[in-house]
């Protein structure tokens, strides 16, 4: 036999041999898929997006606020439906607002949908930004928007919970009313029953948002 027919053989071969090689690996793959599903018994595992550091029973807990009315309300008062909750400032002069008509945005997507999502705002500023001040804030952003403060022993508390982080920067040219505040910038996704389930970066878009939230929704 010639030189031509070998090379023909082993290519031959060789192709079959990388094929079975693939479909093992893809076989292999699908079964630490399912059996990864399976084992952390975790009925949201098809939703989320990451891994959080602990856990999801990490983040989260309870809070004691005040609302835009100047009562004094706790998490079981705000986060009755699936909430988006978000925590910044009115004084935020890019970060927040963006943040927060997005989040209103996908709540919008979702309720299109005939998913009731509630979007929450919580003050890192409790200093100026009275409960008055966020009530006025939240709605203008939101119909349903939630504004959030209280005093800072408060805020200081809901922001732990969270694992958030924020600290107020000098007051720029002595003047003690204009300061801007350094946060972290995560939206958290809390289920009724459940707590927290998900966070979202800032890039992530209203659409993106509404899908995850939605894959969670429909799995409660």
């Amino acid at each position: 036999m010639g030189r031509a027919f070998w090379r023909t053989y082993w290519g031959t071969i060789g192709f079959f041999a990388a094929l079975a090689t693939f479909v093992a690996i893809f076989a292999l793959a699908g079964m630490w898929y399912v059996s990864r599903g399976k084992d952390d018994g975790d009925q949201f595992a098809q939703c989320r997006q990451g891994q959080v550091a602990g856990g999801t029973s990490a983040i989260g807990g309870p809070f004691e606020l005040v609302n835009g009315a100047g009562e004094t309300v706790t998490d079981k008062d705000v986060l009755t439906k699936p909430s988006l909750v978000y925590f910044g400032y009115t004084f935020c002069p890019d970060v927040c607002p963006l943040d927060n008509t997005r989040n209103a945005e996908a709540v919008d997507i979702l309720e299109a949908d005939g998913k009731i999502v509630t979007p929450v705002f919580i003050t890192i500023d409790p200093e100026r930004d009275t409960p008055e001040v966020m009530g006025d804030y939240a709605g203008y952003l939101h119909e349903r928007m939630i504004g959030l403060s209280g005093s800072p022993e408060q805020v200081k508390a809901a922001s732990q919970a969270y694992r958030t982080y924020y600290k107020k920067q000098p007051a720029e040219d002595g003047d003690e009313e204009f300061y801007l505040v350094d946060h972290s910038t995560f939206t958290y996704l809390t289920l009724p029953e459940h707590g927290f389930v998900e966070y979202f970066r800032r890039d992530v878009t209203p659409e993106k948002m509404a899908e995850t939230v939605s894959c969670f929704v429909d799995n409660m």
